[in-house]
């Protein structure tokens, strides 16, 4: 694929208008210069005047979730000045790495409390310094997962401590925001920390255009459908804030794939996926690579989407221990997401049936991810028994994750066996079962949310129970079903197909015409001959 042409092609999406860097008020101490392609921060710290810049510059870095290079940053500055407490706090920090990224490894555990200690013995640090260090270090105070949530939760509180106790301190009050996000659950649909944290983050990014951890955070904070389009102008923004640092080119699509902008979406992710395999970041890259064939998919842009399959197997093997941003490990997510993708979004069910299960002990949910696309795609292929196995093994998986005390992933993993049971119940000949079944798996997924680590679910529980209540005749019930996933999951392809024939079966023809040509208009740019899109094009006239 010819990735530069089509960055080229598509970079005039991610243009914005020029943004002033001047600070007024207590927002002066921002004024600094800008780090070179990572934005502009300024943390004091009672370190040497000679590391300032430097520790800026890894500050920035963290703020984008570059933690190698940030990590780098914070150690060169040891190297001047060895008793810089706060560049042990940085480290721990990179240690820590992705905050939405699930549960710590005993390693990064051990290896951020070793940072923090280091940090709480070193050199004389103020008094704001230590509220830095202790609120860190109560992040790496055990290694049991089951406690991580109360630790995060005690995080949070600690950061809110120094922010109160330090009120001039700009960077106090966004770390403390971060936290407060990080703190938000997906069940919660009042979105009330996610807001809480907004009301922080907002007006910091209105005087400091140029941070890059107030844009970024601003796209997480609002990275909920009810919320997403709130996050457009950072995510048009941050970009150019830090064009140098992957993870700054890719989050713009977090946005972008909440509001149903494909072509913003695949522009970014090209130039992160670039930028990320020039540092060796392979895990960044393929994160990427995930959200760009997702968009692709969206556009029916199939080519374009098996060519980054191509590239992304490629990429893995040139680098397969390449750690990334993802926590446990976005080689193997995006690695068994993206094929399964390509399958089941081209309602390829034999193709989903025949994928190759990467199993990983860190991480057992990524296999998940293959296990469900090959049982839903054996039964969709009209050979149910042929599920049994891996349905078998998505039970062994959500036991396994039970154990690992991971609770997000263990209800995901549950879900994806449920709407697996539910095709073998209904391809078996047993439909009003398969239907309750789907119905109730829609109903239980739809009170969570997609992890930051995947652009959103291979098959979203309630577009397949639509197809489901198709198949069955229940036509005005699909529609339903349909028009709610295309609510939540603005321009998805299935959900406006399949709200297309559910309307057209319901005799209902000027709405299906009307989302054939939103289908038509969104794929403007394919030249697929995926028959769902020849269809929608016909009846589109």
């Amino acid at each position: 694929m010819k990735r530069l042409a089509i960055a080229a092609s598509l970079c005039s999406l991610l243009a914005v208008p020029g943004v002033a860097l001047a600070q007024t008020d207590d927002h002066s101490q921002h004024t600094g210069a800008a780090s070179s392609g990572v934005g502009t921060v300024n943390f004091e710290t009672s370190c040497v005047p000679a590391v300032k810049d430097g520790f800026n510059h890894a500050v920035a870095e963290l703020h984008s979730f570059w933690f190698p290079e940030a990590r780098a940053g914070f150690e060169s500055v040891l190297k001047t000045d060895p008793n810089c407490a706060m560049a042990f706090w940085g480290i721990a920090l990179t240690q820590w790495g992705n905050p939405f990224a699930g549960l710590r490894s005993p390693a990064a555990i051990a290896a951020g409390k070793a940072a923090i200690d280091k940090g709480q013995a070193t050199g004389s640090p103020t008094p704001r310094e230590k509220g830095f260090i202790n609120a860190v270090a109560g992040l790496f105070s055990s290694a049991d997962p089951g406690t991580q949530r109360a630790r995060v939760l005690a995080y949070e509180k600690a950061t809110e401590a120094v922010a109160a106790q330090n009120p001039n301190d700009i960077e106090a009050r966004i770390f403390w925001a971060l936290a407060i996000t990080q703190t938000a659950l997906p069940t919660d649909k009042s979105f009330a920390q996610n807001l809480r944290s907004a009301e922080i983050l907002e007006p910091l990014y209105k005087k400091m255009p140029n941070h890059p951890g107030l844009a970024h955070y601003i796209i997480h904070t609002y990275d909920v459908p009810a919320l997403a389009d709130k996050a457009l102008p950072a995510a048009r923004a941050y970009a150019e804030i830090a064009p140098a640092v992957p993870h700054a080119l890719h989050m713009p699509s977090h946005t972008f794939t909440r509001v149903g902008l494909w072509k913003e979406s695949v522009a970014t992710n090209i130039k992160s996926a670039e930028e990320a395999e020039k540092t060796n970041g392979t895990g960044e890259a393929l994160h990427a690579m995930d959200y760009e064939t997702y968009a692709y998919l969206q556009m029916a842009m199939d080519t374009q989407a098996q060519a980054v399959l191509a590239h992304a197997e490629k990429a893995n093997a040139a680098a397969p221990t390449s750690p990334g941003p993802a926590g446990g490990g976005p080689n193997t997510f995006a690695l068994a997401a993206i094929p399964a993708r390509y399958a089941m979004e081209r309602l390829q069910w034999s193709e989903a049936m025949a994928l190759a299960p990467r199993p990983s002990a860190n991480t057992p949910y990524t296999e998940a991810i293959t296990r469900f696309a090959r049982a839903v795609g054996a039964a969709r292929a009209g050979k149910p028994a042929d599920a049994a196995a891996d349905i078998a093994r998505l039970r062994e998986i959500h036991d396994r994750e039970i154990e690992m005390k991971d609770a997000y992933w263990a209800e995901q993993v549950d879900i994806q066996r449920r709407v697996a049971e539910a095709w073998v119940a209904f391809a078996s000949g047993q439909k009003d079962e398969g239907i309750k079944l789907l119905g109730a798996a829609a109903d239980a997924e739809d009170l969570t949310d997609k992890s930051a680590v995947t652009p959103g679910p291979l098959a979203p529980a309630r577009e397949l129970y639509g197809f489901m209540l198709l198949e069955a005749g229940r036509s005005k019930d699909a529609l339903v079903a349909f028009e709610a996933v295309a609510k939540k999951e603005p321009n998805r392809f299935l959900a406006l197909y399949g709200a297309g024939e559910a309307a057209e079966s319901a005799k209902q023809p000027a709405k299906a015409k009307g989302y054939y040509r939103q289908i038509v208009k969104i794929c403007a740019d394919a030249a697929s001959d995926r028959p769902e899109l020849v269809y929608a094009r016909k009846m589109a006239k």
